[in-house]
């Protein structure tokens, strides 16, 4: 084959230097061409950025705050967007060069391309330095400094527990409602959530309607104004109130009404509270759902709650044909837990022992209608109410007729050998932590709920028990609220004067009889763990990422 040479390249010398170049229409090498001509002329080799340390927000002018991590997307638009000039040249790459965490400066390097003189582009690589100004943002001013809120919201409920708060604190922190707020306050009855927009307490007040049955009222308070600009400075502040009943409460409706919700029987149970709460005649299954709207138009009350429940043994389960959902009509017989059970041998145990068979009523058998039949067995343990030996105070339940009254009315079935054992709960919850020294949206602690302290502290110790116990056993309350696996757990034992146990953080807090050997107790019964315990699936727990602040509960 014949070689055919290609043309020839024609050079010329630069016009500086004399180096041999490919003619251009500045007859320049790149070397004498840039230092001729400065494409970054006019954009700042320096700059800052303004950081606050407590929220870790960035200041992306003018008055925004956002928040971005290190060498990320959004901090990078964020230092490209306080440079000047940028807009004349042609931005092909930008990236950070690695810095100490601790130095305060971030670097950038950028590729930029500009056209000179005629048909002539030239890119340059340089760097930006940026130095990191610490400050503080308008909204962690607010927060350092005292009764500097715009907006406040009470929540309260007119009840002996805190079990409600408990379950609320839960939704909040899966929704996200907490991320606004500047503050949470316990106070006697319920709690204050403090805020620095008003915006921001009407969202909150929107939720807490859509979640519990609530009533709601507003008020203003004027605190500055200008009769020049005609504009005013004020403080809102928002009550809310949450209907005082709550799940497996008994309540008795008043007759009149109980007529005007589909007639049912004045004396039912309250099996589900949402944004309406949802009451059960135990006898025909009949439900009825009332919503805020009806029951605030003519409020009433519990007759009893859960620390009212009596245990019972069942002794038989018949039923009776009559079902709805979950629920199975059936007719039980019960009798008073321990009613047949002889007690012999000294009780170390300093609280006291009732003889049931020393008493009336303990060995007699109570025939009840029930909504459990799908749940008890014969021999099972069931806790209710027991109207025999109760003393209401209502003139409501003074009217219903003593025939159509129930000696007994079972609400849900109990596992108390499960709850004698010592062991540790596999998943834990969240708790919000946003009180005076405490940084973060979420903090240690057993949470907002519970930290006043004093002679109440172990009331809500035994209210956050009871709370955790409803989760177990009912899987549609743990469907609203998030569980997390619990990694490593360690029990911690001690007792008190009265033999209770405390299991660690995440244990069940249980009173314990004195055990005898082989698993025996001391009046030499044995003690099988119930095989239909509710236990917690693996599938309902999420995994425990250690983001942003978020703390353990205890």
């Amino acid at each position: 084959m014949e070689f055919i040479p290609g043309p020839a390249v024609t050079r010329v010398l630069c016009a500086d230097c004399g180096t041999p170049i490919v003619p251009n229409s500045a007859n320049l090498c790149v070397a004498c061409l840039r230092n001729t001509v400065d494409i970054t002329e006019g954009i700042p080799k320096q700059s800052s950025v303004s950081f606050c340390r407590n929220c870790e927000r960035f200041l992306s002018p003018p008055q925004a705050w956002i928040l971005a991590r290190p060498e990320s997307q959004e901090l990078l638009a964020l230092c490209l967007k306080r440079l000047k000039g940028l807009n004349k040249v042609r931005l092909t790459e930008a990236h950070f060069i690695w810095t100490e965490p601790h130095s305060r400066r971030l670097r950038v390097s950028l590729t930029i391309q500009k056209e000179v003189l005629a048909s002539t582009i030239l890119e340059q690589v340089f760097e930006i330095e940026y130095l990191v100004h610490n400050t503080q943002c308008p909204d962690c001013t607010r927060l350092a400094a005292k009764n500097t809120w715009k907006a406040l919201v009470q929540v309260r409920q007119k009840v002996a527990h805190k079990r409600t708060f408990l379950f609320l604190e839960q939704l909040i922190l899966k929704h996200g409602a907490q991320k606004d707020t500047v503050s949470v306050k316990e106070v006697r009855d319920g709690l204050d959530f403090f805020y620095s927009q008003r915006s921001h307490a009407i969202k909150m007040v929107e939720f807490l309607s859509g979640v519990v049955p609530v009533r709601t009222k507003g008020s203003e308070q004027l605190l500055s104004m200008d009769t020049h600009s005609n504009t005013a400075n004020y403080k809102f502040t928002y009550s809310v109130e949450i209907a005082p009943i709550c799940k497996d409460d008994l309540v008795c409706i008043p007759p009149k009404q109980a007529r005007t919700l589909s007639n049912i029987s004045p004396l039912t149970i309250c099996t589900r509270v949402g944004a309406s709460f949802q009451l059960l005649d135990v006898n025909t299954l009949q439900s009825v759902e009332v919503n805020s709207q009806i029951f605030w138009r003519s409020p009433f009350s519990a007759l009893a709650g859960v620390t009212d429940l009596v245990e019972f043994t069942v002794l038989d389960v018949e039923p009776v044909g009559t079902s709805r959902g979950r629920w199975v009509l059936a007719d039980a017989q019960v009798a008073l837990a321990g009613a047949f059970r002889s007690h012999t041998g000294n009780h170390t145990n300093s609280e006291t022992v009732v003889d049931y068979e020393t008493t009336a009523e303990s060995t007699q058998i109570f025939h009840t209608r029930t909504h459990l039949g799908a749940i008890l067995q014969p021999g099972d343990t069931a806790m209710g109410y027991y109207l025999t030996s109760s003393n209401f105070n209502s003139d409501d339940f003074a009217k219903l007729s003593p025939d159509r009254t129930p000696d007994v009315v079972l609400v849900k079935k109990a596992y108390p050998n499960r709850r004698k054992k010592n062991k540790a709960r596999p998943w834990k919850l969240r708790s919000i932590a946003k009180e005076e020294g405490e940084e973060g949206e979420t903090g240690g602690g057993r949470g907002v709920v519970g930290r006043m302290g004093g002679r109440d502290q172990k009331k809500v110790d035994e209210d956050y028990e009871l709370f955790l116990r409803d989760l177990e056993e009912d899987p549609e309350l743990r469907g609203a609220v998030n569980l997390y696996k619990v990694q490593d757990v360690k029990m911690k034992e001690g007792r008190d004067g009265n033999q209770r146990r405390r299991n660690g953080q995440y244990g069940m807090d249980v009173d314990e009889e004195e055990h005898g050997p082989e698993g025996t107790t001391m009046n030499g019964e044995e003690e099988e763990e119930e095989p239909d315990f509710p236990e917690v699936g693996l599938d309902e727990l999420l995994e425990d990422f250690d983001e942003m602040t978020l703390q353990e509960a205890a």
